[in-house]
């Protein structure tokens, strides 16, 4: 979808999307589409590329805000489709940073001896739980899977450090209020369109310039690795204002 076909949909112009976010164009999830079967794609061109076999996949795990059910996991899904039987499986939840935290969580798996290959995916098909009259909204989000295949590596290389962290204080910034436990589904969470996605997108900018500096420092920190040495800075793609900042 492009920023020309949002402007037939809602008051914008390609011109203030690309100012304001970078972002020219995303990709929608067909209707019948969930996060499950973009994973799956992903995850058997991530196994093509690994030349590693279902069978060989000790453990699966999907990091996803948009699973295709509250249960099973959507990892259980993917386990089922791909055939791997010996695999355990279970989703992680951390909205943008779940594919960070499923990678952490792998390599601690392998690192303890619990897993020798783990199949790792991030899969999300936000379209579903965007309000497209919200402009504010609509443009930034669209649909996607990737994976890694993740295996015990020589000493010396691999992943260098991890830096997690979490502020629950900024939940209510970006959220979906319904569909869990606080607020189930009903005819007033419908009407009320809880069931879409909604972002304090002023503040949320201020977060992200506020922590991720700060989390480059501390993962740099950790590898003892001179931050002058790094080759390459890969920022959550959010939008181009927040990378700039």
């Amino acid at each position: 979808m492009t920023n020309h076909d949002l402007e037939k949909i809602v008051d914008t112009t390609d011109e203030w999307i690309v100012s304001r976010t970078g972002i020219r164009e995303r990709r929608i999830a067909a209707p019948d589409e969930a996060s499950s079967d973009l994973a799956f794609h992903a995850a058997k061109e991530a196994l093509a590329d690994a030349g590693v076999t279902p069978e060989q996949i000790d453990l699966i795990v999907v990091g996803t805000a948009t699973p295709d059910m509250l249960f099973p996991a959507t990892a259980c899904i993917l386990q089922d489709r791909l055939g791997a039987r010996h695999a355990g499986a279970f989703d992680l939840s951390a909205a943008c940073s779940s594919w960070v935290y499923a990678v952490a969580v792998a390599h601690g798996y392998i690192a303890s001896g619990l897993a020798k290959t783990v199949l790792v995916v991030g899969a999300e098909v936000l379209s579903k739980f965007t309000n497209w009259k919200d402009r504010n909204t609509c443009v930034l989000f669209g649909d996607s899977a990737g994976a890694v295949v993740m295996q015990p590596c020589e000493p010396g290389r691999g992943f260098l450090s991890f830096y997690l962290g979490a502020d629950g204080s900024g939940g209510s910034l970006i959220t979906i209020p319904a569909g869990g436990s606080r607020i189930p589904a009903s005819f007033e969470s419908v009407e009320q369109n809880l069931h879409y996605m909604q972002m304090n997108g002023r503040e949320v900018f201020k977060f992200a310039v506020r922590c991720i500096p700060k989390a480059i420092e501390e993962a740099v920190r950790r590898a003892h690795v001179a931050i002058e040495d790094v080759d390459w800075f890969i920022p959550h793609q959010a939008n181009i204002r927040i990378i700039d900042a």
